[in-house]
């Protein structure tokens, strides 16, 4: 069964802010273009998220994007310390905006609770700024 991770984007303004800043951090991997992730804690049920699941990205208090988890890679860094990265695929996908509280690290997300991709062709909010969306939303409108 797919799962799901939930991270804050920490610095970005928006989605386009967000894809800017992976632009440089594209890799060749085994002939595939991945876009490169970090995290401190794997996490524990690595079939479940590459059997489909994706990273959904929070960004300024509301989920905003999502990016497909390719793999989780167990690596040490210059210190010693274990970390994991993740290999993401390059493509973001805006999400209909989601309120969500702060955390820290990543939290498993359920594909139910997971918002639905924007498809620009009549899906939930297309066309409306984010930050009205974010508002619609809260107000129990949309």
């Amino acid at each position: 069964m797919t799962i799901h991770l939930l991270k804050i984007a920490v610095g970005v303004a928006d989605p386009d802010h967000l894809r800017d800043l992976q632009s440089g951090r594209i890799h060749d991997v085994g002939g595939r273009k991945v876009v490169f992730g970090y995290t401190r804690r794997k996490p524990r049920r690595v079939e479940e998220v590459t059997d489909g699941g994706s990273i959904y990205w929070i960004i300024k208090g509301a989920i905003r994007a999502r990016q497909r988890v390719i793999d989780l890679v167990d690596e040490v860094d210059e210190e010693g310390e274990p970390f994991c990265r993740l290999h993401l695929d390059p493509e973001l996908v805006p999400t209909v905006a989601a309120p969500r509280r702060p955390m820290q690290g990543w939290r498993y997300l359920e594909p139910a609770d997971a918002p639905a991709d924007l498809s620009g062709e009549g899906g939930e909010g297309d066309g409306l700024p984010p930050e009205m969306l974010k508002e619609l939303k809260e107000l129990g409108l949309l």
